[in-house]
């Protein structure tokens, strides 16, 4: 029997994220491809702490490596997270990570269906999306506001960028250039650019914005654009 296409992308993020020698490293890419990786964590803890109490419960799904859980858990040091991954492997490099706030956080491995089924006071979801399929990307969304308190904040971020030629291909090459730029290896940054332009479920910032709203969060807003890269708040 053939598997589905969610199963295959499935399978496909889970291959990706078991390689010893990618998840010992894993750190080092995200700041070296994504524009202002740290700020954006930053300003993800800021725009949830607009919403959140002071002692919120806070879902991360895509929590793998454990980098943002870190930022957030050092700004908010009254804070509880509850971070979901497929990945088994990021796990175990996000309890090394997250060593000094251990006991605040619980790690889950899984999908979102995984999760408790809260009800959370804050949530995030970064780099994560574009690796869903977009079905199960607005069924992965409407599962995390199901788990929210009314009211409470999303932020999530990933690769969005328009998506007719030649628009495309100029934005894609922008993306590798600011790798090699960055310092990132040519060869892994050549794969990386073939990765991207063929084995993720990209879409336009439009679309994204769109599945937002499927999913049932009436307020959203974009508070971060950089070359492939787009981020949103939204409320339930």
């Amino acid at each position: 029997m053939r598997k589905s296409p969610v199963a295959d992308a499935n399978q496909t993020f889970l291959d990706m994220f078991a390689d010893p020698e990618r998840v010992a490293a894993y750190a080092k890419g995200p700041p070296r491809y994504m524009p202002g990786y740290e700020a954006v964590q930053r300003m993800a803890g800021v725009l949830l702490a607009e919403q959140a109490p002071a002692n919120a419960h806070v879902l991360v799904l895509g929590a793998g490596g454990g980098l943002e859980l870190k930022v957030l858990a050092e700004m908010q040091p009254a804070w509880r997270f509850t971070g979901v991954d497929p990945a088994g492997a990021m796990l175990d490099l996000a309890r090394a990570t997250l060593e000094n706030h251990a006991e605040r956080v619980e790690l889950v491995e899984g999908t979102i269906d995984a999760a408790p089924a809260g009800p959370f006071d804050a949530a995030t979801c970064l780099l994560t999306l574009h690796f869903l399929p977009r079905m199960e990307r607005v069924r992965t969304l409407a599962e995390m506001r199901r788990r929210l308190r009314p009211g409470a904040p999303l932020v999530v971020a990933h690769a969005s960028f328009p998506q007719d030629e030649p628009a495309r291909s100029r934005w894609l090459a922008r993306y590798a250039a600011y790798a090699l730029a960055s310092g990132a290896d040519p060869t892994e940054v050549e794969q990386a650019h073939t990765a991207v332009a063929n084995s993720l479920t990209l879409l336009t910032p439009e679309d994204d914005e769109a599945c937002l709203h499927e999913a049932g969060f009436g307020t959203i807003e974009r508070f971060y654009a950089a070359f492939t890269w787009r981020g949103w708040v939204a409320r339930t």
